[in-house]
Formats: structure tokens, sequence, C-alpha cells
């Protein structure tokens, strides 16, 4: 069964923090919606939803650091200089593989990783 990506979460230990993050390197919009400290991001990606989210225990022990997402950008040498600059740090740098284009890796202030990909232009037309 194929299967789309359709909702992601950035769970932080200080939101406003993380809030800051994303506002400044991707440009995404927040909405507060449901409990204190809950937002939903408005401009992530057509037929995406994201949110942000305090960092909470699904398991007792066991916090929840959130899954890999990566990220479609134009430039990904500008993208992590503004990862950088935002208070994230690179990962890994640019790697090209054949045939679809350079990935990265970033960690964000609240220790969560995503990968950012710069396609070949023919890869996703």
């Amino acid at each position: 069964m194929q299967a789309t990506l359709r909702h992601f979460a950035v769970n932080a230990a200080d939101v406003p923090r993380a809030r800051k993050f994303y506002e400044t390197v991707f440009e995404w919009q927040f909405t507060p919606y449901g409990p204190p400290n809950y937002y939903q991001i408005i401009n992530a990606g057509d037929g995406l939803i994201g949110a942000l989210q305090e960092r909470r225990e699904l398991v007792v022990g066991k916090a929840v650091f959130g899954f890999e997402n990566t990220f479609g950008v134009d430039d990904i040498r500008a993208t992590l200089q503004l990862v950088q600059d935002a208070g994230g740090r690179t990962l890994m740098e640019p790697f090209l593989i054949e045939n679809v284009g350079e990935i990265a890796y970033f960690e964000d202030p609240e220790g969560n990783v995503c990968g950012i990909a710069q396609y070949l232009p023919e890869r996703w037309e």
C-alpha cells in the first residue's frame, strides 16, 4: 500500500524557541490549536499538516524526540547556514545521491534531527 506523509510533529522542550527557529529557517506560520503550547504549522506543504508541541512521554520513561523528516529546499547550503544562524547545527554536510540530488542532516535547538534535500529539478517535476 502506498503511503503519503500527511502529518509531522516537532517535539520541543522550549516551544517558543523552536517556533522562532522554524519561522526563521523555513518561514513557517503557526496557529494555536488545542492545548497550551500546541501549534499547527499552516504552510509546511500542500496536503501536509505539521504540529509544534511540547516534548512529552508516550510511554513511561520514554520521551518523544520525533522522527526523521526530509524537507525539500531550493538551496541546501544557504539553508544549512540559516540553521546554524538560528541556533541549530549541521550533523551531515551535503552528500550527492546520484540521480536524486544532495541531502544533508541537521539538529534543531531542541535536539530533533531533520533531513534537507536539494533535489535535481527533473526528479520531482
